[in-house]
């Protein structure tokens, strides 16, 4: 038996569920939008993922497996996730039944999840190629070791997902307002509703997010230090008159390989960045929400949600503009193996006997 102030609650949804109604012209554009977001993620990631089974040099390098990974992960997002997601938006209504919408927000969970813990398991490896002497990376980062992290980064988040969104465990004491928010009276159509309890609010997004988060803040602060340390020894060996030929005589790899991997590290921690920028708002969100009765409008959520997704799409394009290997790569596919891209990505002559080295030991430019 519904009291008053219940009657006022489903009334005052009602009406905002009437708001989410668009006209012909904001549907066309919306359409526009979210298909343009989904294609450009499915080819990006679809080329990452080519690039590196068709490039040897990107194969021979072990972070690229989690690359690939990563790729993988978001063009599910955008295969199994966006379009569901897309077509509830545009429609205002959810017609594929209550399993279904429970199976989609597993996966949207899972896939989110998956993507930060790939980007941790990165940041690790960047931590033990450039902290550590290239004799413990190799000894660190072993392909079983590769093997066992690439399936945390995907055991986990299936966990912290199907396991209890499909037992409901996140809907323990606020069924009421899952309910009421599932159906509204006033437009006769049906949503997706995925609210979640403070308990498992703190626990998932400390798993998904924060945690992760911190982790790799610590391995690229570290990786920073590192980083400014070898580049001021490079700077004094340069300097020195006999540096030069000290090099080419001896042991060239230690300064070059320091470059290269530095360059990796700024690289990462962009895509890493641009990541949390995405993701933050929709976590930080999802912490405050239960606290504050849920009261959170829809459309913060779409569009924190959405702003998420894109990161899913972002990616490669990031890969393009700030990683030569990768750069090449691309060219060498789009425009169907021409030599004068193949050449553009190669080193020019036995003088620059660095670049050879750094083709060799480059795992991130």
């Amino acid at each position: 038996m519904a009291t008053e102030s219940d009657s006022t609650d489903n009334s005052s949804e009602g009406e905002a569920n009437a708001d989410q109604i668009l006209s012909a012209a904001e549907k066309i554009i919306l359409i526009f939008f979210l298909a343009v977001i989904i294609i450009m993620t499915v080819l990006g990631n679809l080329l990452v993922m080519v690039a590196v089974c068709k490039d040897r040099q990107l194969r021979k390098k072990k972070t690229n497996y989690f690359i690939v990974s990563l790729a993988f992960a978001d063009l599910l997002v955008a295969l199994v996730v966006m379009p569901f997601a897309a077509i509830e938006l545009v429609t205002s209504n959810w017609e594929y039944g209550e399993t279904f919408c429970l199976v989609r927000t597993s996966l949207d969970v899972m896939l989110t999840t998956a993507s930060i813990l790939h980007l941790c398991c990165i940041a690790l490896d960047r931590y033990y190629a450039i902290c550590c002497q290239p004799l413990v990376y190799r000894t660190k980062m072993t392909p079983l070791c590769v093997a066992l992290m690439l399936g945390g980064c995907w055991v986990i988040p299936c966990l912290i997902s199907f396991l209890p969104i499909m037992r409901s465990w996140n809907a323990i004491g606020i069924e009421e307002i899952i309910d009421s928010r599932k159906f509204s009276s006033a437009t006769n159509e049906t949503s997706c509703v995925f609210l979640v309890n403070w308990p498992y609010a703190i626990s998932c997004s400390a798993v998904a997010f924060y945690i992760p988060l911190v982790l790799m803040v610590l391995a690229y602060q570290r990786i920073y230090i590192t980083a400014m340390e070898h580049a001021r020894q490079i700077r004094n060996l340069q300097r020195a008159g006999s540096a030069c030929e000290a090099l080419e005589g001896s042991d060239n790899h230690g300064p070059s390989r320091m470059k290269v991997e530095t360059k990796a590290a700024k690289t990462l921690a962009i895509i890493m960045g641009c990541f949390c920028l995405c993701w933050a708002p929709f976590f930080i969100t999802n912490i405050i929400d239960p606290f504050i009765d849920y009261s959170v409008p829809w459309q913060m959520w779409t569009a924190w949600l959405w702003l998420g997704y894109i990161n899913s799409g972002l990616n490669p394009f990031l890969y393009a503009f700030l990683n030569r290997s990768f750069r090449r790569a691309f060219l060498r596919i789009l425009c169907c193996g021409d030599e004068r891209y193949v050449r553009a990505g190669s080193f020019r002559s036995s003088r620059t006997y660095t670049a050879s080295v750094n083709r060799a030991s480059i795992s991130m430019r």
